[in-house]
């Protein structure tokens, strides 16, 4: 018997869209999809039946009204329905359709066809139940800073970091990964504590042609990761939430060279500065901030 889902739709202003995801990914929604109409988005969320109640759901669109309000704009509209796991697999997919993302990439849904004459890494996704399909502001700033490591030098016309070893936390569907390696990435180490992400994250690895073995994935942590890897790594990527972010910096270091660099995000622009104070406290150094709206990437390295 199939699991069930609630299938949570808000119909909103599209400046509110930001701050609509950022409480559904606090609320635990294990996938969201969006779609503009004019200066209206229509967005759609899922969360397992079993882990929240309907109390829950009126909470959090009492939570949306208010943040409507704070923002200036009108209220938006929130119903909620309950469907089966077959029907949610693809009920969000008509709202996905091929992304630029950056220079490079180009992120397009498994089941649509590649544009022809293409000139961009183009990545295919089905992210599942996963979170990651590149339409989130903090996604795309990691892809886009992502871009920026790999970026040839102009000097030499060679890739500035070409057999690198990247470790990445919480890896959702896989995009920064298999970015990654689409980019030249030697060898990726992947780690989520949901067993559907990292079966996301190896089924698009799939997708995309990619040699099995340039990838492990795992569910778990840090500590599960520091078991995984041969040596301390040259990069890593972690792309969660700042609280979280916080928790792991230490665990971080542990895996790191003094040369090691990180792609952090997932953090509201507000909390940049926690988040930073606690890497100078632990040995890293923010080189570049970048932001998107009320989000922003960390991009640091050991100082």
């Amino acid at each position: 018997m199939s699991n069930t889902w609630w299938e949570i739709q808000i119909i909103c202003e599209s400046v509110q869209e930001d701050s609509i995801f950022w409480r559904l990914e606090n609320f635990g929604c294990q996938g969201t999809a969006s779609e503009r109409k004019g200066d209206r988005s229509i967005i759609k969320a899922y969360v397992p039946k079993i882990k929240v109640q309907l109390l829950d759901l009126s909470a959090l669109s009492l939570l949306l009204r208010q943040d409507a309000l704070c923002l200036g704009g009108g209220e938006p509209n929130v119903s909620w329905q309950l469907i089966d796991e077959e029907d949610w697999a693809s009920s969000w997919k008509e709202y996905w359709q091929p992304e630029e993302i950056g220079d490079r990439f180009l992120i397009n849904p498994a089941w649509i066809p590649v544009p022809e004459n293409c000139d961009r890494l183009v990545l295919r996704l089905d992210p599942g139940v996963a979170f990651g399909t590149g339409n989130h502001p903090t996604t795309q700033l990691c892809l886009e800073s992502l871009e920026m490591r790999f970026a040839p030098d102009p000097y030499s016309q060679k890739s500035l970091d070409k057999d690198v070893v990247i470790a990445d936390i919480g890896c959702g569907s896989g995009i920064l990964s298999i970015g990654a390696l689409l980019l030249g990435a030697k060898q990726i180490y992947a780690v989520d504590i949901d067993p559907l992400a990292v079966k996301s994250t190896m089924d698009n690895l799939a997708l995309n042609d990619i040699a099995p073995e340039r990838l492990v994935a795992r569910e778990g942590s840090l500590d599960v990761l520091s078991q995984m890897i041969p040596a301390p790594v040259d990069g890593i990527v972690c792309n969660i939430l700042a609280h979280v972010i916080i928790d792991l910096i230490p665990g971080m270091s542990a895996i790191a060279k003094p040369t090691t660099w990180a792609i952090l995000s997932g953090i509201l622009i507000e909390q940049s500065q926690d988040v930073a104070d606690v890497l100078e406290q632990h040995g890293w150094l923010v080189a570049t901030l970048w932001k998107r709206k009320e989000w922003c990437c960390l991009n640091v390295r050991r100082s």
